[in-house]
């Protein structure tokens, strides 16, 4: 199996939590409870409890993001699996306007495109016909 003609698009290998700054870590988690403990009210201080629930909450959180993040990579590699073996089969696009061997597949975050010999690319979705 050649697997030297597949490139992977960029935006799709980063973690749109990462990207986006909304990852959550425990020293963001941290800060938050020191500030909380703060500002509590001093006649009606939290139970330790509370703070162990939070923690609690917040370590599933992260275990949850993680756990995305993995599927997300199995999604990729999966993806990078069945487009490679595309390369050198012949494909007939949708509307049959296209058609040729194919040459080298670009996978994007959004879908998969094969590059034909001619250079021609054709958008890998349903109607398209593989040989």
């Amino acid at each position: 199996m050649n697997v030297s003609n597949v490139m992977l698009d960029a935006g799709a290998a980063t973690n749109p939590a990462q990207s986006s700054g909304q990852a959550v870590d425990y020293q963001s988690f941290l800060k938050l409870l020191v500030a909380e403990m703060k500002n509590q009210d001093p006649t009606s201080p939290m139970e330790s409890t509370d703070y162990v629930a939070q923690l609690a909450t917040f370590s599933q959180v992260e275990q949850s993001v993680q756990i995305n993040s993995k599927l997300d990579q199995i999604l990729q590699a999966s993806s990078l699996s069945q487009a490679s073996g595309l390369i050198g089969r012949q494909i007939t696009s949708a509307d049959e306007s296209q058609t040729g061997i194919v040459k080298e597949v670009r996978l994007f975050s959004d879908g998969v495109v094969a590059v034909l010999e001619n250079g021609e690319k054709v958008v890998v979705g349903p109607g398209v016909s593989i040989r």
